[in-house]
Parts: structure tokens; C-alpha cells; sequence
């Protein structure tokens, strides 16, 4: 295995976020985020920290496509290519700790998908939440390119199935275990019981996921993510997939904030900003 190396924020008390630099593709994944020394984040026992399959948990960043992708990997190249911390963790006057990330184009980037840009990631972590802050920059002099983007949270639960997400009801979604078909959501809160793969649309700002870590509540805000990603992979998924245990699927749920069921259009030199905020309550 390839040597490894992590960022850490520590505000005190406890509280910390590791950011993995894995392998030879320091990919910028939040793998832990413990509040009072209570872990947040789900990471699967098997994942792969060899940089060159995106790590099985915590908060890998999905750019510049979603999903299965004919020019490179599933949920694009961002999860696997070399991050540069831009700026060290460091203590503001609040107490909150910030650390920036960024990567740009490359050859290995560009073999996929031929465009100049630059991707600027921003952590902060408060002592009951982890800001995140997106920025993705055109730097073309003359070439637009559309792209998809999104938070890939995997959150940690006790038992998913007793898991209850607001925020989608009214709200139409795409499920991408029925082939793509369009449904309404009519339930005040979505609860989790089989495999679960959706697309929700025009989603509001904010989610609440009950029952998570030590029967708390997880509170979701997003900024310029219309839509929101829930999946879990249940029995038979869960089998299929190397990095993931046979019997982890009721321990987490991935709730992801993100830009995907129709690309951003982003002209020559300007920028695209995206956030969410995670609150434990």
C-alpha cells in the first residue's frame, strides 16, 4: 500500500476533521469528522486507500460528471487525482480551524476531459458543525464547459432504517433503480428499507436526518445545490461491491448535496461557487 497522509483540524475538546492525502493521487476525501470524539462519517472497513479508486466513505467530491462515465472513472476524476493543500489548518479568531484545498488540469485530467480549470475546496470546522465551500474556475480563454458536482456524505447511523430525511416532500425524483423513472415524493419524510438510489430535484436548502449517531439529528444546508442525492445500497449491492462489507449497508446513508440532474454552464473565465454546512443538533 502506498504511503498515506492526512490533514487534521483540530478545534479542541475532541472535535476534529481528517482530510486523506492518499497514495500517489492526494485526493482531498474527508474521512473522519468526530464531534465530542464521536464519529460522523461512515467509511467502510474495506475501502481501498491506494489512490486509485476513490475511497468507500466519508465525503469524497464528485466533479466534473455523476455517475457512470464513459471518458473515465464513475463520478469523475476528482475522488482520484492530486489535491495541493493551499492553506494549513489554522486557528481563526473564533477558534474555528480552516484549511483550503485546491487542484487544477492536468494531463491525466485533460486525456479525459480537455479543459483548463481550477477546483478550490474550503474546510471549517465550529464545534458543532463542518462548513464546506466549493469553487470551480474556468480558465479557458475562450472555451465554455459544462460540468456536474457534488458532496458524496457518507453519514454514519446506527440503523438506517430507522433514519427519517426531510425536506422532500412535493419534490419530483429520479430513481435510478427503475431504470430513470420520474417519481413524486409525497412522504413528509423519506425512510430507508431498500435499496435506495435517487435523484430529488429544486430540493430546499435544508434537510434534517434523524436517528444518526447517538440518537442525534444531522442537519443538511445547502447553497446553489438544487439537488440532493439519497443512497444506500442495501443486501444484494452491497455484495457486489469490493470496498464495501456484505453486512455495513444499515450503518450509513448518504445523503449528498449537489448539481447534477441538469450540468452548470460555466463561460470562459468565471466561477462557479457551491457550500453546504453540516450541524450536529
Amino acid at each position: 500500500m502506498a504511503a498515506t497522509s492526512v490533514v487534521v483540524l483540530d478545534r479542541g475538546n475532541n472535535t476534529t476533521c481528517t482530510i486523506n492525502l492518499h497514495g500517489k493521487s492526494d485526493c482531498a476525501t474527508v474521512v473522519s469528522w468526530r464531534v465530542n470524539n464521536q464519529e460522523q462519517l461512515f467509511v467502510s472497513k474495506q475501502a481501498v486507500f491506494d489512490g486509485k479508486k476513490a475511497i468507500r466513505g466519508g465525503i469524497p467530491i464528485v466533479f466534473p460528471h455523476f455517475g457512470p462515465w464513459s471518458f473515465g472513472p464513475q463520478h469523475g476524476f476528482a475522488r482520484i487525482v492530486r489535491w495541493n493543500l493551499e492553506k494549513a489548518p489554522e486557528r481563526m479568531a473564533s477558534g474555528d480551524v480552516e484549511a483550503i484545498f485546491s487542484t487544477m488540469d492536468s494531463e491525466f485530467t485533460c486525456s479525459m476531459w480537455n479543459y483548463q480549470f481550477r477546483l478550490t475546496y474550503r474546510l471549517i470546522l465550529r464545534e458543532k458543525e463542518l462548513h464546506f465551500n466549493i469553487a470551480v474556475f474556468n480558465a479557458s480563454k475562450d472555451l465554455p464547459f459544462s460540468f456536474s458536482t457534488l458532496f458524496h456524505t457518507y453519514f454514519k447511523v446506527p440503523d438506517v432504517r430507522r433514519c427519517q430525511i426531510t425536506g422532500l416532500q412535493g419534490c419530483t425524483y429520479i430513481d435510478k433503480t427503475r431504470d430513470g423513472a420520474v417519481y413524486h415524493e409525497t412522504r413528509d419524510v423519506v425512510t430507508i428499507g431498500e435499496w435506495t438510489d435517487r435523484i430529488y430535484q429544486s430540493t430546499p436548502q435544508e434537510h434534517i436526518i434523524t436517528n444518526v449517531v447517538s440518537g442525534r439529528k444531522m442537519r443538511i444546508q445547502k447553497y446553489n445545490f438544487p439537488d440532493t442525492v439519497i443512497w444506500n445500497p442495501w443486501i444484494e449491492q452491497a455484495k457486489e461491491m469490493s470496498d464495501f462489507g456484505d453486512d455495513e449497508y444499515p450503518n450509513m446513508v448518504c445523503v449528498e448535496a449537489g448539481y447534477v440532474s441538469n450540468p452548470v454552464l460555466l463561460m470562459p473565465g468565471t466561477a462557479f461557487e457551491a457550500s453546504q454546512v453540516l450541524q450536529v443538533m
